[in-house]
């Protein structure tokens, strides 16, 4: 909340062809990162033109790779400032309209975006940085022709009604995992789940799906990220470095407050809101509180970590 800009906020969505799961499979890190890259450059494109904004924009984006069945489908989820800085003329300008109220053309978007996501892709294979099987080293240039003439679907959604309801969004989608607890809804002794999910082809209805024990969990960890992947990143106005400090002073031009300097809280304040005990405290005698005096590894931690 205190990071947002008085302006409306749009919803993108970047999506890839089925086509592109095998490999993306076999190279998560690279591809994903590479999903990032082209969707914030396509919205940073569209920006800096003159016919919609000729600004800098801030972009907040949050990698998912699952659809409602737990089937492997890589997309990006991005909101959008509605409105941006010009750095020369240092003003805030918002976006114009075009139709069905989206921040830009969707179709223009698709072409950039795919155009961008293949020309890298190529950049990769060529730079051997994606591992590829021989089959598709041989049909490459078939393989991305193809590519080009798939539709890969962008779609955009009105405007959000508040500042609340952004927070409240991304609040739902950052540390999501691939199903949730209240999805499941039954687990039979010999391991087979059902759950519930929404099936979009057919008027968005809850439907049950029941897997057994392998392919459940075949499907779960396909959405087991990379060690150390970042999901969430943001650009353009919103990019880490001096955040706070540029956002301040779009906010010092506009004549309204600027926004405060975010304060640590430390983890067990943190832990003490979330589940309501201390977890510092003695769990014998409730009294006395737990003070970390030395930490001791085993010698067998020892050499792992030499």
């Amino acid at each position: 909340m205190n990071e947002l800009l008085p302006c409306k906020y749009y919803h993108v969505v970047f999506t890839l062809p089925h086509e592109l799961n095998s490999l993306v499979m076999g190279n998560r890190k690279p591809l994903f990162n590479l999903l990032f890259e082209a969707s914030a450059y396509t919205l940073n494109v569209f920006a800096r033109d003159r016919k919609y904004m000729d600004a800098q924009i801030g972009i907040i984006s949050v990698l998912h790779t699952w659809g409602q069945q737990l089937n492997f489908h890589p997309h990006v989820h991005c909101i959008v400032t509605g409105s941006g800085w010009q750095h020369n003329n240092k003003r805030w300008v918002a976006g114009k309209k075009c139709r069905y109220k989206t921040l830009f053309p969707v179709d223009a978007m698709v072409e950039v975006y795919r155009a961008r996501f293949l020309r890298r892709l190529t950049e990769l294979k060529n730079a051997g940085e994606i591992n590829l099987s021989e089959a598709m080293k041989i049909n490459w240039y078939n393989f991305t022709q193809t590519l080009k003439h798939k539709d890969w679907v962008v779609y955009a959604k009105e405007p959000f009604g508040g500042a609340a309801q952004v927070v409240e969004y991304l609040a739902r989608y950052t540390h999501k995992v691939a199903i949730s607890n209240n999805r499941i809804k039954h687990v039979e002794d010999n391991g087979t789940v059902t759950f519930d999910y929404k099936d979009y082809a057919d008027q968005g209805k809850v439907k049950p799906m029941t897997l057994p024990p392998l392919e459940f969990i075949r499907r779960f960890e396909q959405h087991i990220l990379p060690k150390y992947f970042c999901k969430i990143r943001s650009y353009g106005l919103y990019g880490n470095h001096k955040r706070h400090t540029r956002l301040n002073m779009i906010l010092k031009v506009l004549g309204l407050p600027q926004h405060p300097t975010p304060s640590h809280v430390p983890w067990y304040i943190k832990f003490m809101q979330r589940y309501g005990s201390d977890p510092l405290l003695c769990p014998c005698c409730k009294k006395a509180k737990v003070v970390l005096v030395q930490v001791v590894y085993n010698r067998r931690q020892l050499v792992k970590k030499e």
